[in-house]
């Protein structure tokens, strides 16, 4: 269970929820696939799949959850071209023009008569927990994403005091400060090949370089003019490389031979006991990333977390 991106949550009072009241809140909310007029399901799932039946998989101090949601796909092409059918045949039954009232009404009516036909798309979201302390992550860049699973979460356990993790010094700016050569970046750090910088002001006008040293002389003139490092690619400690957003959000994770070499030394074929292995080891990386990329930006703004 490798994760791809990160969205980084800071709780800011202590998760007190036991592991066997937690798997109980979640069994009240179970996944269930959606019936012949259903427009999606959602609900929780053991992130085992059907290795297990626990909805709460736990590795040390991480605690791992999967939200699947399933939605039916009905294109809109299909039912306007359906809705345009039934409106040129009244039309030329009752020599009259359908008003937009009716069209809406025969909209609504074929989608209820197609959804039942309609395929349906499945999708796991996971996430976990380290209570001790005190931090969540979502496997998403999303931010739509990352709300669904969070709220749903929320809903289903009655609280979840979480906000997106912060930090003293803008990122952009340090990351800006980077390129420019105004500021050393950390010794556990290195730069990528790839920036973008955007703009200020309502336009919000993009730049983006890829596949090159991030050294090069337009990219000054661009921060000169006033643009500001938005994005930008890093290797951590030649473990882990990523795509790091000024809003903290990690994408395109991507794990060195060395870590991966931790987990191909795992001797079994044991499906459950390889997840628990890849999932322990990830984990721990992000355990030690995750402190050092707030280090980078003055350190984590804590001006809003009760410790007790």
């Amino acid at each position: 269970m490798w994760f791809k991106n990160l969205t980084l949550y800071r709780f800011t009072k202590p998760f007190d929820v036991q592991p066997e009241q937690l798997e109980e809140q979640l069994s009240e909310a179970l996944f269930k696939p959606c019936s012949a007029n259903d427009i999606y399901q959602i609900g929780w799932v053991a992130p085992l799949g059907n290795k297990s039946e626990n909805l709460i998989h736990v590795s040390d101090k991480f605690w791992m959850l999967c939200l699947c949601k399933q939605e039916r796909i009905l294109p809109s092409s299909v039912v306007n071209e359906q809705v345009q059918e039934r409106c040129e045949e009244i039309e030329n039954s009752q020599s009259r023009k359908v008003s937009r009232k009716e069209k809406s009404e025969l909209k609504e009516q074929v989608t209820i008569e197609l959804m039942p036909k309609a395929f349906t798309r499945t999708i796991h979201y996971f996430a976990y927990i380290c209570p001790r302390d005190g931090y969540m992550v979502v496997n998403t860049a999303s931010a739509k994403v990352a709300d669904e699973l969070t709220s749903f979460l929320r809903k289903t356990i009655g609280s979840l005091p979480i906000r997106p993790i912060e930090v003293n010094t803008s990122p952009s700016a340090v990351m800006t400060h980077w390129l420019a050569g105004k500021e050393k970046l950390s010794e556990h750090f290195e730069l990528g090949v790839e920036c973008e910088l955007v703009s200020g002001g309502e336009e919000k006008a993009a730049v983006k370089y890829k596949g090159m040293d991030l050294d090069i002389e337009q990219i000054e003139q661009h921060i000169e003019s006033g643009m500001l490092v938005d994005k930008l690619t890093l290797a951590w400690r030649e473990n882990i490389n990523f795509l790091l957003s000024s809003d903290l959000t990690i994408r395109r994770l991507k794990f060195s031979d060395l870590v991966q070499e931790k987990f191909d030394d795992i001797d079994t074929d044991d499906k459950a006991s390889r997840f628990d292995a890849s999932f322990s080891i990830m984990a721990m990386e992000i355990d030690q990333l995750i402190p050092d990329i707030l280090d980078m930006f003055g350190g984590e703004d804590r001006s809003a977390i009760l410790d007790k």
